[in-house]
């Protein structure tokens, strides 16, 4: 919703205009889990916020293919007992207060120096290993 800062919105069969790192489904559907994965990018998340899905298009699944859904460790995650509404919520506060993540980026070939720090503590939140250019 661009209302609530999206850069685009479209059809779920529709290609996005450039790969996603992440994207949510708040959909009760099978179809949209498979489209979404054909839209993100190779290391992408695909987050799954539904209570459960309808056995009604539970075919879709059949459609997964492996290069062109799973391929270039692309990652499934659920979650569990956030509605859509807490969601929409959740992005107009978000753009209201604004909401500023903290991290701590490390290249690549720090990433053994990343762990440590997580194990001992030693930083507040998010890690992120850089790959390629900064």
């Amino acid at each position: 919703r661009q209302e609530l800062g999206a850069e685009g919105s479209g059809e779920t069969e529709s290609p996005a205009p450039q790969k996603c790192d992440a994207i949510i489904d708040t959909t009760p559907a099978w179809k949209p889990v498979i489209e979404a994965l054909r839209n993100l990018a190779p290391g992408g998340r695909l987050v799954i916020n539904a209570i459960r899905k309808e056995s009604s298009d539970k075919d879709e699944l059949l459609r997964l293919d492996y290069p062109d859904h799973i391929w270039m460790e692309k990652e499934i995650k659920s979650v569990a007992n956030v509605t859509r509404r807490d969601i929409l919520e959740f992005l107009k506060l978000a753009a209201e207060i604004p909401i500023r993540p903290v991290y701590q980026e490390y290249p690549f070939e720090d990433a053994n120096r990343a762990l440590l720090d997580l194990k001992k503590g030693r930083i507040q939140g998010a890690k992120v290993l850089r790959i390629g250019r900064p």
